[in-house]
């Protein structure tokens, strides 16, 4: 942090390899588009370069690049909102082209295709239910569940109290489990 506030360019790279991916899968399920989330992890990124200086060390560095993250996905989406449009479309994406899903993985061999589908299919209506919750639910739900933050972080995180936090999360988990009730 000290080499990197003093502008090392080596201590910034250290940075962005060290905590790209864990931005980046964040970003992915906050907005479930890679285009989106690559282009939000750079933001991330920049905006945490030029804030650097006001890093205090109360949070731990993934916290704060989580909040960074947050913000800044979240003011994409209010941009978007503003403009009446839900996703992006990439100018270098082929014509019919659609976007790898969380769910598109190799099948284990150990299961068979009836176990597979089932699997899927649950996988997709969790990742639909949980697009489908209210940004602050959804929020709190990844960040506990997901990347298996602390109340505290997440407080942190999102800039409210564990009073908070406890209730988006309960709240959250109780609005899937009515989304997801028949499967």
């Amino acid at each position: 942090i000290e080499r990197l506030k003093a502008g090392d360019a080596r201590a910034f790279d250290a940075l962005v390899c060290r905590y790209s991916n864990d931005v980046f899968a964040l970003l992915y399920r906050l907005t479930d588009g890679s285009e989106e989330a690559a282009d939000l992890t750079q933001e991330t990124f920049l905006s945490a370069l030029t804030a650097i200086k006001g890093f205090r060390g109360e949070a731990g560095v993934k916290t704060w690049l989580f909040r960074i993250a947050i913000n800044h996905s979240r003011n994409r989406f209010r941009w978007w909102k503003r403009r009446r449009r839900d996703v992006t479309v990439s100018i270098d994406a082929e014509i019919g082209q659609t976007e790898r899903k969380v769910h598109e993985t190799i099948a284990d061999k150990g299961r068979d295709p009836e176990e597979t589908a089932i699997a899927n299919e649950r996988e997709r209506a969790m990742i639909a239910a949980l697009n489908q919750l209210s940004e602050i639910f959804r929020e709190a739900i990844i960040l506990c569940d997901i990347e298996g933050f602390s109340y505290e972080e997440i407080a942190s995180a999102l800039d409210v109290n564990i009073g908070t936090v406890k209730s988006r999360i309960a709240r959250g988990r109780e609005e899937l489990r009515r989304k997801l009730k028949d499967f």
